[in-house]
């Protein structure tokens, strides 16, 4: 059986032990052989417009500080200076390192302001991806394509990971990073019923249905585990 998600209660042997299992969740993946995920998985309990619900600015962040500077910090072993980059369900915060100097670093997100607010962006796009999953670039345009904390509010995931496939170069990287917040009411159902380490599976497994990836997997990056919110990496390498 899977162990629960990291909590406040958890021992810190626990806590080690899950912070391996989420590493080990990718290593040797049972994915069933067909796209599993049905229309109430990805459905959730306010289906209302979403560009309604992120019409409002929120400059905010949804990870705590020590969170945003692990992911920061990882994010700064595998970017290089002069890569193309895009952000998908971006906002005011990209939580790149401060010292990277990309070549053309693009947003893709919701709320027109958030997007301006953002000083590491060259240019943004204001779409929203569950009306409409496709990405407006050129295919093999980006070497990055990442996703801070936002996976579970794609309701069209099969769509959306055959996009950043198809924008990504050759031997190119999707990044998503997933804590355990989020806003319930846009969290597809299926993610709502699960903890941190199927997360993990589940995430993975979008990389995987696609085709176009390597395999995936994981890095554990909690930097307080039991302490702070958890951070997990999930990424894979386009083939």
């Amino acid at each position: 059986p899977m162990a629960r998600s990291i909590g406040n209660s958890h021992s810190p042997r626990t806590i080690l032990h899950e912070q391996r299992i989420a590493e080990k969740v990718l290593a040797n993946p049972k994915f069933p052989p067909e796209w599993p995920y049905t229309a109430q998985d990805l459905a959730r309990s306010d289906e209302t417009d979403d560009g309604i619900f992120y019409q409002s600015a929120r400059l905010v962040t949804h990870i705590d500080d020590a969170a945003i500077q692990a992911l920061s910090e990882y994010y700064a072993t595998v970017f290089k200076d002069g890569e193309d980059v895009l952000d998908i369900c971006s906002s005011w915060i990209s939580h790149y390192p401060k010292d990277f100097k990309g070549g053309n670093v693009v947003g893709l997100g919701m709320n027109e302001y958030e997007l301006s607010q953002n000083n590491v962006l060259d240019s943004y796009n204001v779409k929203d991806l569950n009306v409409d999953p496709t990405f407006p670039y050129e295919d093999a345009s980006f070497d990055k394509v990442t996703c801070v904390v936002s996976v579970d509010y794609l309701t069209k995931p099969k769509e959306i990971f055959a996009e950043i496939g198809r924008v990504l170069k050759p031997g190119g990287m999707g990044i998503l990073s997933i804590s355990n917040r989020c806003f319930p009411t846009k969290a597809w159902n299926l993610w709502l019923r699960t903890n941190d380490l199927e997360h993990v599976f589940i995430a993975g497994s979008f990389f995987h249905y696609s085709g176009l990836f390597e395999p995936p997997s994981c890095n554990d990056i909690s930097p307080f585990p039991g302490r702070s919110d958890p951070m997990y990496i999930i990424k894979a390498v386009k083939k």
